[in-house]
């Protein structure tokens, strides 16, 4: 059992993340906006009042459909963005599989990009010269290695920002729609890899439109709809009553 002294990986507390929609704004009615102390454009709320707890070592789902919050929820942990109010803590170092090889510089090889990007991910030299091998052999890029990323494809860009990150000997890692990068023979190699962080016991936190992964890789699913946290457990019991609230024609997610 968790003791005051051994906090949960991840945590909510009544958190809510706000969004001003812009939509044809002029810069007059910005500089009003200003004067006056008003907001400027129509208010969204992505997540609302939203609390719950991720222990060390749990595998949690997140699911519910395109822009009901999940991705939100991610961007919270990772602190690419801040909640509105409420409170995110989180524990440990994170790598976050979102948006793969956003730290990447153009101009840049791929060499020099996994250094850039390992630092990004909090990783030290030593640690990225002891992991560079490993990182370029995973991302099947050794011809390729000293060319500018600004030349690789979409496959091979993906392919590196995830190497990368599953090399950061992550406590906490978080993955967005990310486990179909490239071939059928890589994306069986990033399971592979995920399944091995469940077994090492990091915190796993997967947004998927994938039923079957959430439930695969999950222990536990969260349950979001327009941004309120809706149900909460075992993630076959989550997905199983989501999925009976989709029309058949309609995809997951």
């Amino acid at each position: 059992m968790r003791t005051a002294s051994d906090p949960p990986a991840i945590e909510f507390r009544n958190v809510t993340k706000r969004f001003y929609l812009k939509d044809g704004r002029t810069l007059r009615e910005f500089a009003q906006a200003i004067l006056t102390r008003r907001a400027w454009g129509d208010e969204f709320s992505a997540l609302q009042d939203v609390s719950f707890q991720v222990e060390r070592g749990e595998s949690l789902g997140i699911i519910g459909r395109n822009g009901s919050g999940k991705s939100t929820a991610l961007k919270l942990i990772a602190g690419v963005t801040a909640p509105s109010s409420g409170e995110v803590y989180v524990t440990g170092r994170v790598s976050p599989l979102i948006e793969l090889g956003a730290g990447f510089h153009p101009d840049l090889t791929g060499r020099e990009n996994v250094h850039l990007n390992g630092s990004i991910l909090g990783m030290s030299d030593r640690e990225i010269n002891e992991q560079f091998d490993s990182i370029v052999d995973f991302a099947e890029l050794r011809d390729f290695i000293d060319t500018p990323v600004k030349r690789y494809s979409s496959g091979m860009y993906m392919r590196l920002g995830f190497a990368v990150a599953v090399h950061s000997n992550p406590d906490i890692l978080l993955v967005d729609e990310v486990l179909s990068v490239g071939d059928a023979f890589f994306q069986e190699k990033c399971q592979q890899r995920m399944r091995e962080f469940k077994q090492q016991g990091v915190t796993i936190v997967l947004v998927s439109h994938s039923a079957e992964t959430i439930m695969n890789f999950c222990d536990r699913a969260l349950r979001i709809d327009h941004g309120r946290l809706v149900a909460d457990g075992p993630a076959r019991q989550i997905v199983d009553e989501y999925m009976a609230t989709v029309p058949q024609h309609v995809e997951a997610g």
